[in-house]
């Protein structure tokens, strides 16, 4: 929403406001710039709330069955896929998504393997995402599908996909803190939730999860109290109230470091890799008018024929860095 408000000039910038306030250096910073991007970048147009970061859910009970090491890197990730299928007895080793969302979470699990850290080249009118090691990453994770996943995962949303999870004979998922509770209620402690694997060098990479703010209208008349509001909203004590209650990693530093996050191993983990420098988080394009078209309607349907092998996974992403650079060009050329 922040790329349209801004694109129409109707938001105050609020980086001016926000240097002078008692909330500088409070905030966390790979949220702060995920939001100054989704605004166009040229400025801070929503003051960060919260994010829902993505998490790799896994079954400790069948991994300990199995001799398993937790999926911390994807070489154990795709060797725990493995070993804990038996198509026979209805037992996977993961759930892919196939359905609605399906492209974040492919961009994830691709940028993630490659390690590619930004998602446009050094000109900025280029996009990575068919860069080799993107291809490779993506070819290995769709042949996923099938060998070691439901083949019900081709048209499985997020609830579908939980659900699916939740009956009890798959051993991950990938999803955010969103279905925690859903977990919790299935299995008990018998599963855990962690940040998504690492890369051969030890470095996480992940997409942009959508950050949740505040901002101010340009045509407001009570701009000073509105600033005040996101103040009190964004301290310490309320934003940890607020994050608790939605379940989501606080976008205040000292929030993040409440208790009853320590008590919630998922949103802990999480918000412990959006501060510690562990995870490189390559931005997604929010800021494009078209991102959502591309992402969603134009491009779900063409994930589905890669993970059926209508389509290679070079075409697909071929043809998905066609519309980018071309969104790309057209949205440079409106900014002048």
């Amino acid at each position: 929403m922040a790329a349209g408000f801004a694109a129409q000039g109707a938001l105050e910038p609020l980086d001016g406001r926000l240097a002078k306030s008692s909330l500088n250096g409070k905030l966390n910073e790979a949220m702060t710039e995920s939001l100054k991007s989704a605004g166009g970048g040229d400025a801070l147009y929503s003051i960060p709330t919260s994010a829902n970061n993505g998490v790799l859910y896994y079954r400790t009970d069948l991994f300990k069955a199995a001799g398993l090491d937790a999926p911390t890197t994807w070489d154990k990730f795709y060797k725990a896929a493995e070993k804990l299928t038996d198509k026979d007895k209805n037992k996977f080793g993961y759930t892919i998504r196939g359905g609605a969302g399906s492209i974040a979470q492919a961009l994830d699990a691709m940028y993630g393997q490659s390690g590619i850290t930004s998602f446009w080249d050094s000109s900025g009118e280029k996009t990575t995402v068919n860069d080799p090691k993107n291809v490779a990453a993506l070819e290995k994770y769709v042949g996923l599908y099938k060998k070691v996943t439901p083949a019900a995962d081709l048209n499985n949303d997020f609830t579908k996909m939980v659900a699916q999870f939740d009956s009890g004979t798959i051993g991950m998922l990938n999803h955010n803190l969103g279905s925690y509770q859903d977990h919790v209620k299935a299995f008990g402690d018998k599963f855990r939730g962690i940040p998504q694997p690492t890369g051969p060098g030890g470095k996480r990479v992940q997409v942009s999860n959508p950050v949740d703010g505040l901002g101010v209208f340009k045509s407001s008349k009570n701009k000073e109290a509105a600033w005040k509001f996101i103040e009190f909203a964004m301290s310490h004590e309320q934003n940890s109230k607020f994050n608790e209650s939605a379940g989501q990693v606080p976008a205040n530093n000292d929030a993040a470091q409440d208790e009853w996050i320590q008590k919630a191993e998922p949103t802990k983990l999480a918000a412990a890799a959006l501060t510690d420098g562990s995870t490189s988080i390559v931005q997604l394009p929010y800021y494009l008018p078209d991102w959502n078209t591309i992402s969603k309607a134009d491009n779900e349907p063409a994930f589905q024929k890669v993970m059926d092998g209508q389509t290679s996974a070079k075409e697909f992403l071929d043809s998905l860095a066609d519309q980018l650079n071309t969104a790309q060009a057209e949205w440079n050329e409106q900014k002048g």
